[in-house]
């Protein structure tokens, strides 16, 4: 894996580098507001303070440059990782296909779909007759590290795009070699046609020679090009977040455009409903406040 230098999660799921930076001046603001509602008592004298702001200063510089370091080596990985994929397909170790042709190969042809996409998104929609090998999977293991990276993920866009802490499964390959000789003929995807690249990759290095790719992912499928099974529908396998509950997505747009008014409506209403119960929690604070400070007057 790591001779692969496969780019992290983030970048083969969604590009948040511009959502990121927008919610770190959120963020950021949040912190001042906090700092500037410190009460009376714990405002430490001039001298401490000035050292304190030095030392803050400091701090907010180096995870800076901590930041831009990881943008930029995540954008370097993910260039020589398309240099690489671009050239896998170039030499036909891998053939491309487009979401029909590989409903035609399915059905017609009995060929294997190998779905590589997490289990947060499978069991939202899945092809009929695949076989689910997920190469990434959430995270839920709860160590130091575990936890900082999904704080991380959840402040940098994840309560927004749904997009959970995700980690390679280092048994990935050992799966799939269980399952399939490495002369069976596999098509491999994903949801957006990244990881199933990726995916390619590892197995193309490990001995696989019939392998094709979904060019765009299942998210590209028309309704007619292949038999899906699940509670959604297959484009929204890969939606989630405050970004799905409020009808956000592209996804949902499109699909608002053919369903008419009664669907903008439902999400129209959440959004009026998270409005109230905000208006409600504020105004509940309000009184909670003057409750404290009657009581702390008599």
């Amino acid at each position: 894996m790591d001779s692969l230098r496969l780019p992290s999660l983030n970048a083969l799921t969604v590009s948040h580098s511009s959502f990121q930076k927008e919610q770190r001046a959120k963020f950021s603001g949040k912190l001042n507001y906090f700092n500037s509602s410190m009460p009376p008592s714990l405002i430490l004298s001039p001298p401490f303070r000035t050292l304190n702001r030095h030392r803050q200063h400091r701090r907010v510089m180096q995870m800076q440059a901590a930041d831009e370091d990881y943008d930029l080596k995540q954008m370097r990985d993910m260039a020589a990782a398309k240099r690489r994929w671009d050239a896998m397909i170039r030499e036909g170790k891998v053939n491309v296909l487009t979401p029909r042709e590989a409903g035609y190969a399915i059905q017609l042809n009995n060929k294997t779909l190998l779905d590589v996409r997490p289990s947060v998104e499978k069991k939202k929609a899945w092809v009929k007759g695949s076989t689910w090998i997920p190469i990434f999977e959430v995270d839920d293991r709860f160590e130091m590290g575990t936890i900082s990276r999904k704080i991380t993920n959840f402040i940098m866009g994840g309560w927004w795009s749904g997009v959970p802490s995700l980690s390679y499964d280092n048994q990935f390959l050992s799966k799939v070699e269980e399952k399939f000789p490495k002369d069976a003929d596999l098509i491999v995807a994903c949801q957006r046609g990244l990881r199933s690249l990726a995916a390619c990759e590892l197995l193309c290095n490990s001995g696989y020679r019939n392998l094709y790719w979904v060019q765009g992912g299942l998210e590209a499928a028309a309704e007619e090009d292949l038999v899906i099974e699940g509670p959604q529908p297959l484009k929204f396998a890969g939606i989630g977040g405050v970004s799905e509950f409020l009808g956000w997505t592209d996804q949902q747009r499109v699909a608002a455009a053919k369903e008419g008014w009664g669907y903008r409506l439902l999400f129209s209403a959440r959004l009026v409903g998270i409005f109230l119960v905000a208006d409600a929690l504020f105004l509940g604070v309000q009184q909670v406040s003057r409750y404290i400070q009657d009581i702390r007057s008599h």
